[in-house]
C-alpha cells in the first residue's frame, strides 16, 4: 500500500491525526484501498511524516467504525464489506428517507425539486467512470439536501456513521453498464414526484433508487468474493 505524499499534504497548522483518519477513510470508501489491503503502520508514518501516535490513533478510529482489523503484533487490515450491516443501513436509510421525501412532496414540492434539480442538472455533466469522485459527492449532496429539507439534518450525520459498509458495497455497483445511468434516471423521477407533489409516487421512486444495490448483492458477491463477508 502506497500514498502519495504529493496529493495529500498535510496542514501542519493542525492536528494532524484527524487529517490521516479521513484521507484514509476516504481511500477504503472509494475502494482505492480495497477489503484485505494490509496497512503498514511504519510505511503510513514514513508517507505522512509524522510519529506513531497520530497513525496509531487513525486506525484505532477506524477499527471502531468496522472499516479495520487489527491483530496485534501483525498487521492492521483493510475489513471485508459486511453484507449484514450494509442491509441493516439500507433499512435505516429507508426508514428516515422515505418518510422525509414524503414529508416534502407535501409541504414543499416547488422549492424542494428546484434545490434538488439543481444538483442534478450538476450531476448530469459528470456521468463518466473519470468522474466516480464528484459523481458520488452530488448523490450524497441530492440526499444530504432531503434531511435539510426535512429538519432532520442532524441525523444525516448518523446515517453516514452507519453506511460505510453500504457505501463500499455501493462503490462496487457503479462501474457496472448503466448503473450511474440509473441512478440519474430515478434521480429525475424523485425529483419530479416532488414537484408534482405526488407523496407516494416519490416515495415509490425513492424506494427503487435506494434498493438498486442491494438488489443485485449476490451479483457482486459472486463478482468480488474476497471483499465481502456474509
Amino acid at each position: 500500500m502506497k500514498l502519495n505524499p504529493k496529493e495529500f499534504a498535510l496542514d501542519r497548522s493542525r492536528q494532524v491525526g484527524p487529517q490521516i483518519l479521513e484521507i484514509l477513510r476516504s481511500r477504503i470508501l472509494s475502494m482505492s484501498l480495497p477489503p484485505t489491503t494490509v496497512l503498514s503502520r511504519i510505511s503510513l508514518q514514513s508517507e505522512f511524516n509524522v510519529s506513531q501516535t497520530p497513525v496509531r490513533d487513525a486506525l484505532i478510529r477506524l477499527e471502531e467504525e468496522g472499516l479495520v482489523e487489527v491483530y496485534p503484533q501483525y498487521a492492521t487490515v483493510v475489513s471485508r464489506i459486511d453484507i449484514r450491516n450494509a442491509i441493516e443501513a439500507h433499512f435505516l436509510r429507508l426508514s428516515i428517507e422515505l418518510e422525509a421525501v414524503r414529508r416534502l412532496a407535501v409541504e414543499s414540492p416547488a422549492e424542494t425539486a428546484a434545490i434538488l434539480e439543481g444538483i442534478l442538472a450538476r450531476q448530469k455533466h459528470v456521468v463518466s467512470q473519470e468522474t466516480y469522485d464528484l459523481f458520488d459527492m452530488l448523490d450524497k449532496d441530492f440526499h444530504r439536501v432531503l434531511y435539510e429539507r426535512a429538519g432532520i439534518l442532524g441525523l444525516w450525520s448518523t446515517v453516514r456513521r452507519q453506511s460505510v459498509h453500504l457505501d463500499r458495497l455501493r462503490m462496487l455497483n457503479l462501474p457496472m453498464p448503466g448503473k450511474l445511468e440509473q441512478i440519474i434516471i430515478d434521480h429525475q423521477a424523485v425529483v419530479d414526484a416532488v414537484r408534482s407533489a405526488n407523496a407516494e409516487a416519490a416515495v415509490a421512486a425513492l424506494r427503487r433508487h435506494l434498493s438498486g444495490t442491494l438488489s443485485i448483492v449476490d451479483l457482486i458477491c459472486e463478482q468480488y468474493p474476497d471483499y465481502v463477508s456474509r
